[in-house]
């Protein structure tokens, strides 16, 4: 198979976010070249310039005119790789997606080797797992332990490069960060994972765009993925049961504070107090579940609707071919 063109068919597209990487991206794409146009599939890469201030844009137009396999989108300002991922996509022609750093911390060379297993049918997401020293290992580490444990995707790491079906990006939402969590969003819609080995290199030029900061984000946004998966679909269940709990424990404290009160004549003001917050967070609770479900019906109607819609889209489209 050869490279693609800026027109036709595409078997796999390489989707790269940039950010400042101004020293990279001339390597990258020279190296993206080597190891695709000998692919047995055809391929594009798509580069995603996200608000850089360095000069990337100009450089990537340059090498747009250059290479009919490269194709730019461009964001005004920065957005992040999540919004990135997304821009990709919606321009992208493959039916199979490689998530890619401009950063030459992986090579490109392994592309072939991650697309693989999703060719041939043996998995719908490949995630790499990083071989080599890491800066941020331990950090790193107490993420996919956390993940292991919450989620129960048995994969080593998951916020490395990968290779994934089309499909998977419609069931990804399309929130800040939230790409970090696309192999246990994809695990939990019943799509197949799978890991494979790959190479980690110094950075050879521009500096990390994470640092410490970004720990307390990912923690919370764990926290949120696994709030929406355990109970996105079933809000009652949380907020019911626990505004149940709360109620019932508001209850039997009131019931305490009568007895306590008519039949030892002792008065306590605070546990009057108790029993108010009790029942009312209880009650506030119950509603909250209430508006829950009556959101997570209009979700699942919307997805309902889209489905329908693709596969009308996909019924006119099979008609106008034949």
């Amino acid at each position: 198979m050869s490279l693609a063109l800026k027109t036709g068919d595409v078997d796999v597209s390489v989707l790269v976010p940039a950010k400042d990487e101004v020293d990279n991206l001339a390597e990258f794409v020279s190296q993206c070249q080597a190891a695709l146009q000998e692919a047995p599939f055809s391929s594009e890469l798509v580069i995603v310039d996200d608000g850089s201030v360095d000069g990337t844009g100009a450089l990537l137009e340059s090498l747009a005119d250059e290479h009919d396999f490269l194709r730019v989108v461009t964001h005004r300002s920065q957005r992040g790789i999540g919004d990135a991922l997304k821009s990709a996509s919606e321009v992208a022609r493959g039916r199979i997606f490689v998530f890619y750093p401009a950063d030459l911390q992986f090579l490109p060379s392994e592309i072939p080797r991650l697309v693989e297993p999703v060719r041939t049918g043996e998995a719908d997401i490949i995630t790499g797992t990083k071989q080599g020293d890491y800066e941020k290992a331990f950090v790193s580490g107490i993420y996919n332990r956390l993940c292991r444990w919450l989620f129960g995707v048995r994969v080593t790491d998951l916020n490395a490069v990968k290779a994934y079906r089309r499909e998977v990006m419609d069931v990804v939402p399309s929130r800040p960060d939230w790409h970090r969590f696309m192999v246990v969003v994809a695990a939990a819609d019943g799509f197949r994972v799978q890991e494979r080995p790959v190479t980690l290199h110094p950075r050879r030029s521009g500096t990390s765009k994470f640092g410490l900061g970004r720990i307390p984000v990912g923690l919370t946004d764990l926290l949120s993925v696994w709030f929406q998966l355990r109970f996105g679909r079933k809000p009652m269940l949380f907020f019911g049961v626990s505004g149940a709990v709360l109620f019932i424990v508001g209850f039997l404290v009131g019931v305490a504070a009568i007895i306590l009160r008519f039949g030892y004549n002792i008065g306590l003001r605070p546990l009057l107090d108790l029993v108010l917050v009790l029942v009312v967070s209880g009650i506030a609770l119950f509603g909250f579940g209430f508006v829950g479900e009556m959101l997570a019906g209009s979700r699942e109607e919307i997805r309902s609707l889209g489905r329908s819609i693709d596969r009308l889209a996909n019924t006119l489209d099979h008609d106008h071919r034949s």
